[in-house]
C-alpha cells in the first residue's frame, strides 16, 4: 500500500482553500453570514488562543447555509478535478491511501474519482463540525492504525515534514514539491 497526504502533494493548490474561494462566487451570501466570526476565529487563532480545529470549524460554518452542499462539493470537483498531479495519475493504483486534514466530505469526491481510498478531518458537510480530532500530524498515524493495524505501508508522499510521523511508518518516504519527488529529508524515517 502507498499512502499520499493530498493538498499541495498529489492535488494542487490546498482543497480546503480553493473550495472556500469556489464558494465565495458560488455562495456568497452563506459565507457573509459567518465572516464576523471567522474573521474573529482567525485574529484568535494566530495570537494561538484556539487551536487549529476551531479555527477549522469556524472557517466551514457557512455550509450551514448552503441548500445542497453535496451538489456543491460535485460541481467544486467538475472543475478542479484536472489540478490532480500529473506526476500521481502515472503511478496510481487501486490500494492507495490518501491520508489529510482536509475534511473528508470533500477529499472523499476525488478520491472517489481516483478510485480509492481517502482518511481525512471528519466533518459534517451541513455544519462543518469536526467529529473527533483534525486529522493532521501524529493523529493521521492514529487514523491510520485504528483502520489499517500494523499493515505495512511501501511509500509515503507529502509535501510537508509535519507528516513525519507518517513517514516513519513507510519502507520509503518522499517528500514532494510542486510535483518534485525527493528522499524524505529524515535518514531514519522508517520504523
Amino acid at each position: 500500500m502507498n499512502v499520499y497526504d493530498f493538498d499541495e502533494t498529489i492535488f494542487q493548490p490546498d482543497s480546503s482553500f480553493a473550495f472556500i474561494l469556489y464558494c465565495v462566487k458560488r455562495c456568497p451570501g452563506a459565507l457573509l453570514r459567518t465572516a464576523p466570526g471567522t474573521i474573529g476565529a482567525a485574529v484568535r487563532y494566530r495570537a494561538g488562543r484556539i487551536p487549529t480545529k476551531t479555527l477549522k470549524e469556524q472557517l466551514f460554518s457557512f455550509l450551514r447555509y448552503v441548500p445542497d452542499p453535496e451538489g456543491l462539493v460535485q460541481d467544486f470537483w467538475d472543475k478542479h478535478f484536472s489540478q490532480v498531479e500529473r506526476w500521481y495519475l502515472n503511478q496510481r493504483k487501486a490500494d492507495d491511501l490518501i491520508i489529510t486534514a482536509s475534511p473528508e466530505f470533500l477529499v472523499g469526491e476525488a478520491a472517489r474519482r481516483l478510485g480509492v481510498s481517502v482518511l481525512g478531518t471528519r466533518m459534517d458537510i451541513r455544519s462543518g463540525r469536526i467529529e473527533g480530532e483534525n486529522c493532521h500530524d501524529s493523529e493521521k498515524v492514529n487514523r491510520f492504525r485504528s483502520l489499517y493495524g500494523d499493515t505495512q505501508i511501501a511509500e509515503f508522499y507529502s509535501d510537508s515534514l509535519s507528516d513525519t510521523p507518517m513517514a516513519r511508518l513507510a519502507r520509503q518516504a518522499f517528500l514532494v514539491h510542486k510535483g518534485t519527488l525527493r528522499s524524505w529529508p529524515d535518514s531514519d524515517h522508517t520504523m
